[in-house]
Order: structure tokens, then sequence, then C-alpha cells
């Protein structure tokens, strides 16, 4: 048996090998790709390029809020032109150093600790994960940093995850780390996926920012085509992928509020799906079960990745709607939150808290929250459902155990 299985295996790798390739580069249809070429963002490109010019001075530039939805290229056009500036300051001799961090991801950004010391690694400076006073993690930062003069911009990727976690405080103490500076000066530019992300902030952090703003807006079909049709140039052999099948990807995207990420998410999902088939070519077909695929798992993974207290917001919904049809209020919602929060000794949050991650959930679009006047009455949101039939179950039963209850 074993023989037959190696066989069967050997036979596989041997026709993947043997088949006609799909894929040219694929590397070039993922997040960390920056192209040389950003379709429909020339504007925003402009912008971003005239607010750091200042750089090659030695001169600091405003501190910089970039707004947008999902996959409408903040990352990628922020990454092109601190790349061709890169370029720039090298022919100049300027010492510009360009620091990146993605606050999403654990353990870099949940605490301000734990950000700062990151910020001194990436001077080369080791502080211990644990153990010293906050302000002397910043000290060292600071002396590690102003041992020399030059322009230090720190991207602050996802930073509605740091404020989140790590409070506000935080973005404060940044914006007034050049007063204690001798030799260098440090800007920071701001990615946010929440448009209304500076209202959450203290009035006092409000006012020591200083900052320029600019909005990503969602693409629509025709510039997702565009998008596409540029990347699978880069990342398909000839006459692998049709103008109607990216036409078909790009109206997919378009439908989940413009998201060039999942678009070429989907291309490259649809791609390796027609290599399995040792296809040579990729129909609209392998785009359908890409969709389908890709539309369960992101879901899912979305879900999974979210806080405790969103996660139990999100099953008091879907335990609201178990025998009701008639939509629920943030009210509703709140009732069955705490009954659960009470069944598993969890500290509640107020009913303005939940209200917020109300909104956070619909954003994700993992609920929808409907704003609806009544009149005199004022006005008041039914919240819904916006998780497929066919995933409820799979999602309910994997919440209800995760939180226990």
């Amino acid at each position: 048996m074993v023989g037959v299985t190696q066989k069967s295996l050997d036979d596989i790798f041997n026709d993947f090998l043997e088949n006609k390739r799909i894929f040219l580069d694929k590397a070039s249809l993922t997040q960390k790709h920056t192209p040389e070429n950003i379709p429909h963002r020339d504007e925003q490109i402009m912008q971003i390029a005239k607010i750091l010019a200042p750089c090659l001075r030695m001169e600091k530039p405003s501190n910089l809020f970039i707004y947008g939805k999902t996959g409408t290229g903040k990352t990628v056009t922020v990454s092109h032109v601190i790349n061709k500036l890169v370029e720039k300051s090298k022919e100049r001799e300027v010492d510009i150093k360009f620091i990146y961090l993605n606050c999403k991801l654990k353990r870099v950004a949940d605490t301000e600790y734990r950000l700062i010391a990151q910020l001194a690694e990436s001077f080369g400076k080791t502080v211990p994960p644990t153990g010293l006073p906050t302000d002397e993690v910043y000290n060292i930062f600071y002396k590690t940093i102003d041992d020399k003069k030059r322009i230090i911009v720190l991207v602050l990727d996802e930073i509605d995850h740091l404020i989140n976690k790590a409070g506000d405080e935080i973005l404060y103490n940044l914006t007034r780390i050049n007063s204690s500076l001798k030799n260098s000066e440090l800007t920071f530019i701001g990615i946010s996926n929440d448009l209304r992300f500076t209202e959450k902030l203290d009035a006092r952090v409000k006012s020591s920012l200083g900052e320029e703003e600019i909005i990503f807006s969602p693409y629509n079909a025709l510039q997702l085509r565009d998008i596409l049709q540029e990347r699978s140039k880069q990342s398909f052999y000839d006459n692998v992928i049709s103008e109607s099948v990216i036409s078909k990807c790009a109206a997919y995207a378009a439908r989940e509020h413009g998201d060039a990420r999942r678009a070429l998410d989907l291309l490259r999902v649809a791609g390796e799906l027609a290599e399995r088939d040792a296809s040579q070519i990729i129909t609209e077909e392998h785009i359908d079960i890409a969709d389908n695929k890709m539309e369960k798992d992101r879901l899912m993974e979305a879900i999974i990745k979210q806080p405790k207290q969103s996660q139990i917001v999100l099953y008091a919904v879907m335990s609201y709607y178990e025998g009701r049809n008639e939509p629920a209020s943030t009210g509703d919602i709140y009732e069955i939150y705490k009954a659960f929060c009470n069944n598993i000794n969890l500290k509640k949050l107020t009913q303005r808290r939940i209200s917020d991650l109300i909104s956070e959930l619909d954003m994700l679009g993992i609920i929808n929250a409907r704003v609806i006047s009544q009149g005199r009455y004022g006005r008041t949101r039914e919240i819904t459902l916006s998780i497929p039939e066919d995933t409820l179950n799979r999602i309910g039963l994997f919440l209800k155990n995760h939180l226990e209850l």
C-alpha cells in the first residue's frame, strides 16, 4: 500500500512539473509586492511625494494620516513613494531612515512598551521584552535615534489597532518626541481603514498632531480591471488569461467595496486552481470557484482574529436571529451580550462601546448595521447578519466552543 501511495504522489508531482506553467511570477500578486506602476493613484502619489519632499533638505515634513477602506492602495502607494524617495536620498547623500510597522501584528504594537522597543530594535538596539519602566525604554530609544543628524519617517500601518490596544497616549508622546531630540527629527505616517479614527482621540492628542490627511476612495470595476491587467502581465505567461476573465474578476472585487487586494488574491487563487486542474488557461469557472472558496475562508479568518468582546457581540447577534425575523436594535444585542458576559464571568463593556464594536463588525462586512430614521422619535440602528447561510452553523459552532458559552 505504501508503494502505491508513493507512486501516486510521484505522479502528482511529475504531472505538475510537466504541465504548462500558469505563473510567470506569482509574488507580483501578493501584498509584499510594490509595483513600479500604480494605476489610478497618481493624485495620491503626488500628494504624498510633495509632503515628504522636505526630507531631501533635511527638513521635517508634516505628520500624515492616510484613510481608506481595505484594498484601496494605501500601503502600496506609500511604499512606492518611499522607495523612490530612498533612491533620491542616496543620490543626494541625505540620511533618511524609514521604519514600517504593521500595528495589527501580534506582539508588535499591543503595548506602548513593545512598540517603542520594536522601534529601538529597528536601529540595532536590543531592548528586553519586559522588565524596564516605559520611561526608560523611551530614553533608550531617544539616545539610539539621536546619535547623528537624520530624518526619521515612521510608517504605522493599521494605526487604529495600536490606539485600540495601547491607548492614544503613545501617539501624543510620538508627536512630542522632537522636543527631546538634538540631532534627529521624527515624523510619522499613520494608515487606517477607519475614516473616523481621529474622532476617537483625546482632544490633547488631536491638537498635537498637526497632521495632513489624504483619503483613498474605493476602486470601481473599470479601475480594478486596469490594475489586474497591469499585474497579470507580470504574473502570468502569455495567453494564460483573457480579457473577459480579468473583467469578471474585477467585477467580483468591485462588489466588495472596490478592494484591489481581494481582486489580486482572487486572481492568484484562480491561477492556483487552474494549475491543479492541469489547465493551460484560467477560465471564468476558476474565478467562480476561487470566489466561493475565498469568501468562506476570509469570513472565518476575520472572525477568528476578532477580540473576544467582538466575538461575543457577533454571537449575540447570531443568537438573536435564532427563531426571529424582525431586525435587532443595539439595545436588543446589548441585553443578550450582558447575559453572555455573566455566563463566562467576563467584564461587561458599556452600551456605547458595544455600539462601536457593532460598527467595526459592520465595516468588516460581518453584520449590517443600518441607521433608520423614526421621525420625531429619533434614529435607531437595524442590525442584521451578513454571513452566508451555508457558513452560519460552522461559525456559530466555532464561537460557542471558543467562548465556552
